[in-house]
């Protein structure tokens, strides 16, 4: 049987609220995947879709992420299926953890706490190249979702389930 543990409603609504973010980073991703397996099949000229789009979002095409955009789009077909093969794990984990969180698994919590950890000096890095509200936001939210699944794991000891059992 899998490995659950008790929580209250407040804990419980946590849990589901970080498992609902969780599969829309999924779904994005599996999107943009789709999307680049799509056109790896078809032969366009992925600069040109890259520019095209970055024009229709306005975005200025000297910044950091515009260019880190127009890099990827200047990969090959075979490293397009890779990283469309990437894109498709990385949902996959998404998308499973979304479930444990919502049933409330341990492995789950574990699995929130450490993705959410991994990214924590990239968006500290990113802040000190170029501070944005956007990217205080995010840190801010994944630092709150790795305290808490960290609170989550501390407070489950084999002393607190003893407790629980008598």
């Amino acid at each position: 049987m899998p490995r659950t543990h008790q929580v209250g409603d407040v804990q419980r609504g946590v849990l589901r609220s970080v498992a609902i973010l969780e599969p829309a980073k999924g779904l994005l991703v599996v999107l943009v995947g789709l999307g680049l397996l799509s056109l790896s099949r078809r032969g366009h000229d992925f600069e040109s879709i890259a520019k095209s789009l970055l024009g229709v979002l306005h975005f200025n095409r000297h910044r950091h992420l515009s260019e880190v955009f127009l890099n990827a789009a200047r990969l090959g077909d075979t490293n397009l299926i890779r990283v469309a093969v990437g894109a498709g794990v990385y949902s996959a984990m998404r998308f499973a953890e979304s479930y444990g969180l919502w049933k409330q698994r341990v492995w789950a919590e574990w699995i929130a706490l450490i993705s959410g950890a991994s990214y924590l000096p990239l968006e500290v890095y990113g802040l000190s190249r170029r501070a944005s509200v956007a990217k205080w936001v995010l840190l801010l939210l994944n630092l709150v979702i790795v305290l808490y699944m960290a609170y989550l794991r501390v407070q489950d000891t084999p002393a607190r389930d003893r407790g629980r059992s008598g």
